[in-house]
């Protein structure tokens, strides 16, 4: 398990880079929309060939998985174009922390209703007081 925790720290630096490179090129091209195109591109060459390493088998049980969990890549095209847009203008911090703030809650319903097959957590008073505690850093961190 401790790995995995690892790895999910290593993605969590991953995307205040992503945010700041992303807007930085979406700046020097002067256009947001067309620096998202580049890096999705780029991600889906990456993925492809991640893809074909494993093996491709399981892209022929795509057509079978229920329509709204395709709402993931919408998601991630929103998150990329509104980051790479609003950084520049906002702040690379005061974009990621208020990502930040949107993951505790959409997290915490996720978690304590077991949505979308997700292993249910139940929101006790000890988990909601770590991430009401974990919201007002991010709040004390934009106030500073």
């Amino acid at each position: 398990m401790a790995h995995y925790a690892v790895i999910m720290l290593l993605a969590g630096i991953g995307i205040p880079l992503l945010a700041a490179l992303n807007a930085a090129l979406g700046v020097r091209i002067g256009s947001p929309a067309v620096a998202a195109t580049v890096l999705f591109s780029i991600a889906f060459l990456a993925c492809v060939i991640v893809m074909l390493l494993t093996g491709p088998q399981a892209l022929t049980k795509v057509v079978q998985a229920p329509r709204h969990l395709f709402l993931a890549g919408v998601l991630i095209a929103f998150y990329v174009l509104t980051v790479t847009y609003i950084a520049p203008h906002f702040g690379v911090g005061n974009a990621v922390f208020f990502v930040l703030m949107g993951q505790l809650i959409s997290t915490a319903l996720i978690d304590h209703f077991g949505l979308f097959g997700a292993r249910i957590t139940p929101m006790g008073g000890t988990r909601a007081f770590g991430i009401a505690l974990m919201a007002a850093g991010v709040f004390v961190t934009q106030r500073a």
